[in-house]
C-alpha cells in the first residue's frame, strides 16, 4: 500500500455516507445532529466530501452550538502569502472529527504581515485562539537568486526568521493565541542537484535552510511547528503541489492534500485542549506477533529476525518500546490465555518487548469493549486517552461502535506498513516532551498503584503512612513552566475548571506577584512521582484570592494530596494579605470527580448559575489539614 496524503489510517467512507449526509441535511439542530456530524467525519474523506460535510453542518447550525461541546470553541487564523480559502473545510472537519467546533479568518491575499500588526483589523475583531502561518516557498525565497555569496544569503534567511519570530511574539501578546508555523513546501526546482547547498543563489537550497532552522526556532519560542516538508517527503511532492493550480490560482497546497493538511494543525490545537491519547493498547496475535500463540506455541509465533514478516512484527514493537520511552503508556488486551500470553514474552527471546513493559495486562475471552474499560479503569484515564490497535477489522468496527471515544486507526493487512501508519495518523501528538514523560512507564508499575480502596482488609491509613510521602512545591519558572504548561493542557479529570494556557501565558502569569503560579512533585518510598500539580491563583477585589486552576495528575488520587496542596494554598494565599479564597467548579464531562473537592476540603458553598458553583473558604477560619505527607517548599 502506497503512503499517499489521504487519510488511509481512518474507515473507509461507507457505503450509505451520502445518504445519511442528505439525512443530516434534512435535520434539525439538535444533540443527535450534532452526533451524526462528528460521526460523518470519523472516515477517510477526500476534498469534495469533506467540503460537502462542512457545507452542511454549518448550515445546519448556524451559531456555534456551545450547548452541545464538550470543550470551548476555537477560532483559527490562517494567515497566508497564498490562497488558503480551499483547505478551511477541511480544517473545520478535522476539528469536528475531534468533537471541537472551529471557526475560521483568513487574511486578505498576501496582507498576512498587516493582519497581525495593524491595529483595528478584523483579526482583531476575530479574536483567534490559534494562529497558523503559511508561507509559500517562492514568497519566502523572494530576491534569493540575486545572491553571489553565501553570506548574502544567510542573512536573507536571518532576516525572514526574525520577522515571523516578531509576528509569533505579536501574535501571542494582542491575542494570548497558539501559534503554529508552517514548514516551507520543498517545491522549488534544483539547479545543482546533489550540490545545490554550494550554489549562494538557490532559492531550494535557502528553502531547506529556512525549514531547518525553524526547527530550533519555533521550539525555543514554544510555537507549535507544522511538518509539510516531512508530509510531503512522505507522500511525494506532486501529491501536494501541483504547478498548474499555483499559476492558475495561487493554491500551493493541492486541494487533494487539504484532508491531510487539515490534520496537520488540528493535532496540535487538540492537544491543547487535553485531548491526547496517553495509552496504546495492543493487541497481541497477528498484531505484535504473527500467528496464534495458543496455537503455534511460544516459540512457533512469528517475530524477530530470519524472515520480512518476522522482521516486520519486531519493527512494530521497536515502534511500540519508542512510544513507551517517550511517555505513552502500553497496554494489552487480547482474547488470549494470560499466562500464556505473559510467558510468551518472557521465553520467546526475539521479543523486544517484556511483558514488564505494559502498564496494563488484560489477556481474557471477554469481549474487548469490555476489557477496554477495565484498562482505563486500571489505569485511571479517560477512555478517550486509549488508541487501540488490532489487526482484526470485526474488533476494530465492534470498539468504534460500542466505544466512540476510544480511536481506533485502520492498519494496513502488511505489517511492515503498521508503524507509518500508527505515525501517519498522528495518535500520540504532543506539544512538547518534558522529563516526567521519559519517566512516566515506571510511575504505573503495579507496586506504585494503591490498593484497592473497596477490600474492607485495607487499612488505608497505615498504607498512606508507609509510602513516606514528601510534597516538594515552589514557584513555576523556566525549569517547571514547559511540564506545567502540558499538565494545564492534558489533565481532564482531577481539574477544577479545565482553562488551557500557552506557555507564554504560563509565563505571564509567572510575572504576576498579586497572585500566584505554583507547581507540585510527590515523592515517596518508590522514588519521585514528578510534577503532580497545578494551582494558579490571582488576587480579586476585597482581599481575596480567586483560584484560577487546580489540576492534579489522577496516578496520586487517594493520597490526601489535595489537603496538603490547600494547605499551602491557603500560606499563600495569607502571605499577599487575604482574607478569603475563592474557588470555581466549572463541570465538564470528565471532570465530575472533583464536583465536591471544595465543600470536602471545608469551602462553603457561595453561588452557583448553569455555568458552573463557587465556593469559598474563610481563612481565619480554617484549620490546616493533617495529610500524612511532609511538605517542603523547593527553594
Amino acid at each position: 500500500m502506497a503512503l499517499s496524503p489521504d487519510l488511509y489510517f481512518l474507515p473507509a467512507v461507507p457505503e450509505d455516507w451520502r445518504m445519511r449526509l442528505r439525512a443530516l441535511a434534512a435535520a434539525q439542530a439538535s444533540p443527535e445532529a450534532w452526533a451524526e456530524s462528528i460521526a460523518l467525519a470519523g472516515f477517510a474523506l477526500n476534498f469534495t466530501q469533506a467540503s460537502a460535510l462542512d457545507t452542511i453542518v454549518h448550515r445546519l447550525f448556524t451559531t456555534v452550538p456551545e450547548d452541545l461541546l464538550s470543550t470551548t470553541p476555537e477560532r483559527l487564523a490562517v494567515l497566508s502569502s497564498a490562497t488558503t480559502t480551499h483547505l478551511l473545510p477541511s480544517l473545520r472537519v478535522s476539528a469536528l472529527r475531534r468533537g471541537i467546533w472551529l471557526d475560521t479568518w483568513e487574511n486578505d491575499y498576501g496582507l498576512y504581515h498587516q493582519a497581525v500588526l495593524d491595529r483595528d483589523t478584523p483579526l482583531e475583531a476575530f479574536a483567534p485562539t490559534a494562529v497558523l502561518f503559511s508561507l509559500d516557498a517562492e514568497h519566502a525565497t523572494r530576491g534569493i537568486s540575486a545572491c553571489r555569496v553565501l553570506t548574502e544569503a544567510e542573512q536573507q534567511k536571518e532576516s525572514l526568521l526574525a520577522m515571523l519570530e516578531a509576528l509569533w511574539a505579536r501574535s501571542v501578546e494582542r491575542f494570548g493565541a497558539q501559534v503554529l508555523q508552517q514548514t516551507l513546501l520543498p517545491r522549488l526546482p534544483e539547479t545543482l542537484g546533489g550540490n545545490e547547498h554550494c550554489n549562494p543563489g538557490s532559492a531550494a537550497a535557502h528553502l531547506r535552510a529556512i525549514n531547518e532552522a525553524l526547527r530550533p526556532r519555533t521550539a525555543a519560542a514554544g510555537v507549535g511547528l507544522v511538518g509539510l516538508d516531512v508530509r510531503a517527503a512522505t507522500d511525494g511532492l506532486a501529491a501536494w503541489f501541483n504547478p498548474a493550480l499555483w499559476f492558475k490560482s495561487k493554491q500551493e497546497i493541492n486541494p487533494a492534500a487539504a484532508p491531510m493538511f487539515g490534520e496537520l494543525p488540528l493535532r496540535q490545537i487538540a492537544a491543547r485542549k487535553g485531548k491526547v491519547a496517553k495509552c496504546c493498547v495492543l493487541d497481541l496475535d497477528n498484531t505484535l506477533w504473527g500467528g496464534v500463540v495458543g496455537d503455534h506455541g511460544i516459540n512457533g509465533i512469528v517475530v524477530g529476525q530470519g524472515s520480512a514478516e518476522a522482521e516486520s512484527f519486531s519493527a512494530i514493537q521497536a515502534y511500540a518500546a519508542s512510544l513507551r520511552r517517550r511517555g505513552i503508556l502500553l497496554a494489552v488486551c487480547s482474547k488470549n490465555d494470560e499466562s500464556v500470553a505473559r510467558r510468551a514474552f518472557e521465553e520467546n527471546p526475539n521479543m523486544t518487548l517484556k511483558a514488564g513493559d505494559f502498564a496494563a495486562f488484560v489477556a481474557n475471552w471477554e469481549d474487548k469493549p469490555s476489557n477496554l474499560r477495565r484498562i482505563a479503569r486500571e489505569l485511571n484515564i479517560g477512555l478517550d486517552s486509549l488508541v487501540f490497535v488490532d489487526d482484526n477489522p470485526f474488533e476494530r468496527d465492534l470498539v468504534r461502535q460500542t466505544l466512540p471515544m476510544v480511536f481506533v486507526p485502520e492498519l494496513p493487512e502488511e505489517p511492515a506498513l503498521i508503524p507509518a501508519a500508527l505515525s501517519d495518523a498522528g495518535c500520540f501528538e504532543s506539544l512538547a516532551l518534558t522529563v516526567e514523560d521519559f519517566d512516566r512507564a515506571g510511575l504505573y508499575a503495579p507496586e506504585r498503584r494503591m490498593p484497592d480502596l473497596t477490600d474492607p482488609s485495607t487499612d488505608l491509613p497505615a498504607y498512606l503512612a508507609s509510602l513516606g510521602m514528601t510534597m516538594k512545591w515552589g514557584n513555576v519558572d523556566d525549569a517547571s513552566r514547559a511540564r506545567v504548561t502540558q499538565l494545564i493542557n492534558k489533565t481532564n479529570q482531577f481539574n477544577v475548571t479545565t482553562r488551557r494556557y500557552t506557555e507564554a501565558q504560563v509565563k505571564a502569569m509567572e510575572a504576576d506577584e498579586t497572585g500566584f503560579c505554583l507547581h507540585f512533585r510527590l515523592l515517596d518510598r518508590f522514588g519521585d512521582n514528578g510534577l503532580i500539580g497545578v494551582v494558579i491563583g490571582r488576587l480579586g477585589a476585597a482581599a481575596t484570592i480567586e483560584i484560577d486552576s487546580w489540576l492534579m495528575s489522577c496516578r496520586v488520587l487517594g493520597r490526601q494530596v489535595e489537603e496538603a496542596m490547600l494547605n499551602v494554598v491557603v500560606a499563600e494565599a495569607a502571605a499577599r494579605r487575604a482574607r478569603r479564597v475563592v474557588g470555581v467548579y466549572l463541570p465538564t464531562e470528565r471532570n465530575g470527580m472533583v464536583a465536591e473537592l471544595y465543600p470536602r476540603l471545608g469551602f462553603a458553598p457561595l453561588s452557583a448559575d448553569e455555568t458552573g458553583r463557587t465556593f469559598v473558604l474563610e481563612l481565619d477560619a480554617f484549620t490546616p489539614h493533617t495529610p500524612p505527607i511532609q511538605a517542603e517548599r523547593i527553594a
